[in-house]
């Protein structure tokens, strides 16, 4: 509980849209930014994805666990067994472990988290459990 209202799990569809707000509103940006400086305007530029997820690491912990595409949509990230917002060692786990773990499955780990998400009455996926997270209506 937050303050006294309930708050329910964001499912798949409110997430993606949040994915693709801040893939739009940030990610685009970047790289095309990077492209200008660096003349590489490859979609998997180091760069563009150091930046993308220190913001996906960052804008979190400083921002009660949203990012602006989660803002947008009036959704937030928080600690599953606490309720409160994330910190750096959450997040962290979250966007770098996560990754390495999606890395590691050749994006069969992404597939699995796309359906626990799906159907999951909790909403976690496997990032979630990893770092202890859910997603919720703010």
């Amino acid at each position: 509980m937050s303050g006294g209202i309930i708050l329910y799990n964001a499912g798949f569809w409110i997430r993606l849209g949040a994915a693709i707000l801040d893939g739009l509103i940030i990610g685009l940006p970047l790289a095309v930014i990077a492209g200008a400086l660096t003349g590489n305007f490859d979609s998997n530029d180091p760069f563009v994805n150091v930046l993308s997820s220190l913001y996906s690491i960052f804008l979190p912990v400083f921002w009660s666990g949203r990012t602006i595409g989660k803002r947008i949509c009036g959704i937030r990230i928080r600690k599953y067994d606490t309720h409160e917002s994330p910190g750096i060692g959450v997040m962290l786990l979250r966007v770098v472990v996560a990754g390495i773990v999606y890395g590691i499955t050749l994006g069969i780990g992404i597939i699995v988290s796309i359906i626990m998400v799906a159907v999951r009455e909790d909403k976690r996926a496997i990032h979630d459990f990893i770092a202890g997270t859910e997603v919720v209506w703010d």
